[in-house]
């Protein structure tokens, strides 16, 4: 299913989300994350890399020399750096101000990806925070989720990092990577670390306890793995998210590529997996990616990137979300 299609065919909005070209040299908008605060205000984080996408569609007859998936990098940079924006939407879904979050330079960086990756908005106990994952620690590239606190001054539409607290995984954690984790958004400090079976943990950034796993609800088990996307919120009676799943492969030609499809689940209100939609699409293309869900009135905005390349709010209506309820009940 095309998301984009059916909501627009029933009354809901597609916005693209861009900034002046001045800022980004051309190169990648991505993955934006939206909220909306205790103000009312829409927030979306805006995910800036330093290199284009290329990615051959369909049946994939114009591939560049180097496969179908290729990063085009500056001649003279190759490293993936990630800067965020921090943007304010209007009712219309139309950008009205946008602010380049200003981070703390607490290190250098010592790994290839530089920056906070795929940041996830929330506000909790009235502090904004930008979580996501920072991978340029360590010299190994070791991913850990982070705490970015930032301070919005709202008057000259500002923003900078005030504090920042890295997240370790519960133990024993060794792992190399932890991505994607999903902030529940009416628990402060909860996260859902895996959709199926679901792991919600906690971690208070105010403290040093370690991170705790709260619960590991064994439930609905799907074929494919159901990673992070958007933040987990309220609907009705249930909890819903949306969730990505990914195919990465190798070709015949033992090149590099990527699937990518998203599903909205169903939790009930002791994060018991109780359903699951169909995969959907936003645009049919390969390379998508969901990082926001927010409830606007009776619809659902949710916000994805294209290809690493583009950046939109959906605004879905309720009875399209609906319907995906019910299809994910039904199983």
């Amino acid at each position: 299913m095309n998301l984009v299609e059916k909501a627009v065919s029933n009354g809901g909005i597609l916005a693209p989300l861009v900034i002046p070209e001045g800022l980004t040299s051309g190169t990648g908008l991505m993955n934006p994350s939206i909220f909306i605060d205790d103000d009312g205000d829409i927030l979306v984080n805006l995910r800036h890399v330093n290199y284009t996408l290329v990615h051959s569609e369909n049946k994939q007859q114009f591939p560049s020399r180097w496969g179908p998936l290729t990063y085009l990098h500056p001649e003279k940079d190759q490293r993936l750096v990630t800067e965020n924006y921090l943007c304010r939407l209007d009712k219309d879904l139309q950008m009205t101000d946008f602010a380049h979050v200003e981070m703390m330079k607490l290190h250098d960086p010592i790994w290839e990806f530089h920056g906070l990756e795929d940041c996830r908005v929330v506000q909790w106990e009235s502090k904004y925070f930008l979580v996501g994952v920072r991978r340029d620690t360590t010299d190994n590239g070791q991913g850990r989720m982070e705490y970015s606190e930032i301070e919005i001054d709202k008057s000259n539409w500002s923003v900078k990092e005030i504090t920042r607290k890295r997240i370790p995984a519960p133990e024993p954690n060794d792992s190399y990577c932890e991505k994607n984790w999903f902030p529940i958004l009416d628990k402060p400090y909860h996260f859902i670390k895996w959709s199926a079976p679901t792991e919600v943990v906690y971690n208070n950034p105010y403290n040093d306890e370690p991170t705790m796993q709260i619960a590991l609800c064994h439930t609905l088990q799907p074929n494919a793995d159901q990673r992070g996307s958007s933040q987990m919120l309220r609907w009705g009676n249930v909890y819903i998210a949306i969730t990505h799943e990914v195919n990465l492969f190798f070709n015949y030609l033992n090149q590099k590529d990527a699937i990518y499809r998203h599903r909205l689940l169903i939790w009930d209100i002791e994060f018991n997996l109780i359903g699951m939609s169909k995969v959907f699409s936003f645009l049919d293309g390969n390379i998508e990616f969901c990082v926001g869900a927010a409830k606007q009135g009776e619809d659902l905005l949710v916000s994805f990137g294209f290809q690493d390349n583009a950046a939109f709010v959906l605004r879905v209506p309720k009875s399209v979300v609906e319907d995906l309820i019910l299809e994910a009940l039904e199983g």
